[in-house]
């Protein structure tokens, strides 16, 4: 049965979260007034909206359990990386460790860093798992920094945050998280994880739109890090633009240089409001059941689940080796059967959401030939 929360479902088994979601109805209903508001009424509703993403600023501190001071507003996860990358306080002959099958964006802001003398050292995966030996192994008395994702966008293995964390806490490094392939779909406590620094875009497992999403400084950061894109709205005195004296903000909002996307932002916050609403770690479990049947379902037909099934390691990716078949061509197969899939590492990806149902997973699996 569609689900009144999310059109796509009248269309599609959507089944690709770790692209780019399908937002729900409150969502892109909140863009859409935005849109209309400005077309109407232009800056007369500026304090309205700016409260509005004010109140999206507890709703994304409640999200990860932060002070709302150290939340901050991005454009994307490339955004929040390149934060803490381009200024961090890097000395020539410093070293940051990654492994190398990050998403891109986990690794160029960091590659670009050569010219300042920093060396990046990515750590080759064994097979479906990103180990912390490995990792922990390739550091060093000049690592600075060690960034890894929360989850692994082409694999879905779940990366062991607690451990890596506190690891770099006792050695004064700096532990960096691209949490987009987990942020609304598995929990993330910063107070009580070991995390410095964590960015997001929305439009993934937080279900909002693209060019909306949010990062995390550790307070104890803020002022070790060069700011970047400073502007009017970094200052503790924003909107007083008679006033020209550079006292930042004290948290991580003087990263929020200029205009926001203010639609984007209000629309983020509806669909995070929503996954509160149902409870995080209820959305876990519910994931979890779903590609639990899914990988199953994937074994019946003779497929292989290259994706981590134990416990701590699984995530919302489920990543499917198909030898006899080319992947693209079960993705386009599937998408002729109203089934929404990717590919990714040379296997097929499959990313349910916690509305998703047996059924949407059951159409997945009728697709793929059997071996």
């Amino acid at each position: 049965m569609p689900d009144p929360r999310f059109p796509v479902t009248n269309n599609w088994a959507f089944l690709d979260h770790a692209a780019v979601c399908a937002p729900p109805v409150d969502c892109s209903a909140a863009v859409a007034e935005w849109a209309a508001d400005l077309a109407a009424n232009g800056i007369a509703s500026f304090q309205t909206w700016y409260d509005r993403v004010k109140a999206v600023r507890l709703v994304a501190a409640q999200l990860l359990n932060a002070d709302p001071r150290d939340v901050c507003f991005v454009g994307s996860t490339t955004q929040g990386v390149n934060l803490v990358a381009e200024g961090f306080p890097w000395r020539a002959g410093d070293n940051v460790v990654t492994a190398a099958e990050e998403y891109p964006t986990n690794q160029y802001p960091w590659m670009a860093q050569k010219d300042r003398g920093v060396e990046t050292r990515p750590v080759p995966s064994r097979g479906p798992r990103v180990s912390p030996a490995d990792l922990k192994a390739a550091c060093d008395d000049h690592t600075r920094v060690l960034t890894i994702s929360s989850v692994e966008y082409a694999s879905g293995f779940r990366n062991d945050l607690a451990d890596l964390g506190a690891w770099c806490r006792q050695r004064d490094i700096f532990f960096f998280v691209d949490g987009i392939q987990s942020l609304g779909a598995i929990p993330m406590d910063v107070k009580n994880l070991p995390i410095d620094a964590v960015a997001a875009d929305s439009h993934k497992w937080l279900l909002g739109p693209e060019g909306a999403g949010i990062a995390f400084i550790r307070p104890e950061w803020v002022d070790r890090l060069r700011p970047l894109g400073l502007g009017w709205n970094s200052v503790a005195h924003a909107g007083d633009f008679g006033r020209i004296e550079l006292t930042l903000k004290p948290g991580a909002g003087r990263y929020e240089g200029g205009t926001l996307n203010v639609g984007g932002i209000v629309g983020m916050g509806e669909s995070m409001k929503l996954l509160l609403g149902v409870g995080i770690a209820n959305v876990e479990a519910r994931i979890a059941e779903l590609t639990g049947h899914l990988a199953e379902r994937v074994r019946q037909k003779g497929h292989v689940v290259f994706s981590s099934q134990a416990g701590g390691e699984r995530s919302g990716i489920v990543s499917v080796e198909t030898p006899e078949c080319d992947p693209k061509e079960v993705m386009a197969r599937c998408r002729a059967a109203g089934v929404i899939v990717n590919v990714r590492g040379g296997r097929v990806r499959v990313s349910p959401h916690f509305y998703n149902t047996p059924e949407d997973l059951d159409r997945f699996a009728d697709v793929l030939p059997p071996t």
